[in-house]
């Protein structure tokens, strides 16, 4: 077994999904600390036995929201600046996609309920996901489709 005489980062992948007219965003609402009852992306901790981060991401996805369904999954980037979570220094890989028209969500597993939010009247968000729902949408949504 190595071991190395420096901490080292968690690792975490998480969201940014837009439903199919791309008018709205998913979150869920956080069951546990940090952040309890506050909005968030869907997401979590990647694990030992998942094969990657897209993995990780499309598994918290499904444990979340019931949300299985989703279309041109892209990496968008990966957050690492210091402070962004509390519970110590955390890597995200976060991850855009589309969801397949007429699937349901709702909460499950660490998320008390999930929902769409309509990007014009986004709750505050928990870590730095305000910052990565913005990123997604630049990169996301042609001139012709951006929120005012």
């Amino acid at each position: 077994m190595y071991t190395y005489p420096y901490p080292r980062p968690m690792v975490t992948a998480d969201m940014v999904v837009l439903n199919p007219d791309r008018k709205a965003v998913l979150l869920v609402q956080r069951g546990r600390e940090p952040y309890k009852g506050c909005w968030a992306l869907p997401g979590g901790f990647f694990d030992m036995d998942d094969l990657s981060t897209e993995q990780t991401a499309l598994r918290e996805l499904q444990e979340e929201t019931g949300l299985s369904g989703v279309e041109d999954v892209q990496l968008l980037t990966v957050a690492s600046a210091p402070g962004r979570d509390p519970r110590g220094r955390t890597l995200s890989v976060v991850y855009t996609a589309v969801a397949v028209a007429g699937q349901h969500v709702s909460g499950g597993d660490d998320a008390r309920e999930a929902r769409w939010w309509p990007l014009e009247a986004l709750p505050p968000l928990a870590f730095d996901h305000d910052e990565l729902v913005h990123l997604a949408l630049q990169r996301l949504l042609s001139p012709s489709d951006t929120v005012e």
